[in-house]
């Protein structure tokens, strides 16, 4: 027996190769590549057959030097054809025409592994469906969190629990900005400058820094743990543009700290429907929540479940390498079915819960004012929360000369019921300015 931790190359494994089609060989595929054929041994004994890669969809041929040349193709939908193809893996990105390639191969039977999250929130019932009529699986580990084990368990650990709350980091362009904000005292601008030079954002930051990469991640997380098909139509999406280097020191202010989260929540109405939340936006959250301590790129989600509690899931959210990590997790799974004859599991969407709107969302608000300093303010800023029937946690006050600073922490209450309170509040003659408004998570009132 050879000992673990001894970098002893596993025995050859004999049997018919899992041919894999790859589409796409950017930062991801390259790494997908490398790990394929330099860890080919070992994937083949834990797969129980060879794992061969047979050919490399790519835009320009030329520019894959590292690939041999026999394997690349800029034909993606004539390689996913292939007799020869027994798994696809996918990490092009884009809904059109990858949605093309990937029905294609489902149809035909050859399983997929995808790291595609806005193909998967836009259209992941038409991609179930066609390997539901093939016996092919759709494994996406990747499409959230990168290499954090996140969507197996939600998918097979917890599948026997009933999940009420998913809320996590799951971009790491907008966690290091807000965290490098925090750190420095640097404003958004300067904070995303610095991610582009670090890496951590790209060209064209807009998917990241407004929220549709984090919106396409929650409609998938909201979709496995309510057992509930949800679009990115779905999901509330605000981004972090707006926040301020203010919001920040008041936040500190009050022991908290902001986060862009993804919340994905179970509601039980009054009269006992259950409905789907799902929402990204820039929160408060205390210091002592686990996610809290969530800095730079890194991704975490927060799992709550009736019989298992509370779960985190944290690590490394993207990088090539990392992402290739999940997809050649994936890979594994499903060439271990093919070889042994069985499915992965399928789509879970039986509850088909309605979506919930934002406005009837329950949050807490922090809301800044510019206020006249004079006497009666603060009384008939309360009389606004009251009409609209928002209970008042916290206020605090600072004057200076003939303007002071008002600041007001909000009990939960329907997000419609805190917009309208905050747009009369902005209407009222002594009332300068609206500084900001920011929700409140992660705690219990």
């Amino acid at each position: 027996m050879t000992a673990s931790g001894t970098g002893a190359t596993a025995a050859p494994v004999a049997g018919t190769p899992v041919r894999v089609a790859l589409l796409g060989c950017g930062t991801v595929g390259t790494e997908v590549v490398r790990l394929l054929t330099g860890q080919a041994a070992d994937l083949a004994a834990r797969v129980g057959a060879p794992v061969e890669l047979v050919g490399v969809a790519v835009r320009r041929a030329d520019r894959h030097r590292d690939v041999p040349a026999g394997l690349l193709t800029t034909d993606a939908l004539g390689l996913v054809s292939r007799d020869d193809v027994d798994v696809v893996v996918e990490v092009v990105g884009g809904i059109e025409p990858t949605r093309q390639w990937l029905l294609a191969a489902l149809r035909a039977g050859k399983s997929v592994v995808t790291a595609n999250k806005a193909l998967l929130a836009e259209a992941q019932g038409e991609l179930f469906a066609a390997a539901d009529a093939s016996g092919a699986d759709l494994y996406f580990e990747a499409a959230v969190a990168g290499a954090i084990p996140l969507l197996r368990p939600l998918r097979e650990s917890l599948a026997g629990d009933r999940i009420t709350r998913v809320m996590g980091i799951v971009n790491g362009t907008t966690n290091f900005i807000l965290s490098a904000m925090e750190e420095t005292g640097a404003g958004y601008q300067e904070a995303l400058s610095e991610a582009a030079r670090l890496g951590y954002a790209e060209a064209d930051p807009t998917a990241d820094v407004d929220g549709y990469d984090a919106a396409a991640k929650a409609a998938i997380l909201a979709s496995l743990a309510f057992h509930t098909r949800v679009t990115m139509g779905d999901v509330h999406r605000e981004g972090i543009s707006a926040v301020t280097p203010a919001d920040v020191l008041a936040a500190r202010a009050l022991d908290r700290t902001i986060k862009l989260l993804a919340i994905c929540e179970r509601v039980v109405g009054e009269d006992g429907t259950e409905s789907v939340s799902a929402r990204v936006h820039p929160a408060m959250i205390p210091r002592s929540h686990p996610l809290a301590g969530v800095g730079g790129a890194f991704n975490a989600v927060f799992v709550e479940a009736e019989a298992a509690g509370q779960l985190m899931f944290y690590g490394q959210g993207a990088g090539g390498a990392p992402t290739a990590s999940a997809v050649l997790g994936d890979l594994v799974a499903v060439a271990r079915n093919r070889v042994a004859g069985g499915r992965g599991p399928r789509e879970s969407a039986y509850a088909d819960l309605a979506a919930r709107p934002i406005a009837q969302a329950s949050t807490r608000y922090h809301i800044s004012l510019d206020v006249a300093d004079r006497a009666g303010v603060l009384a008939a800023v309360a009389a606004v929360f009251a009409q609209h029937d928002v209970s008042i946690a916290a206020v605090r006050q600072e004057g200076r000369t003939q303007d002071a600073s008002l600041v007001v922490v909000t009990h939960r209450a329907p997000d419609a019921a805190l917009r309208s309170t905050v747009d009369k509040i902005a209407g009222l003659p002594f009332v300068n300015a609206v500084v900001s408004v920011m929700r409140v998570e992660g705690e219990d009132q």
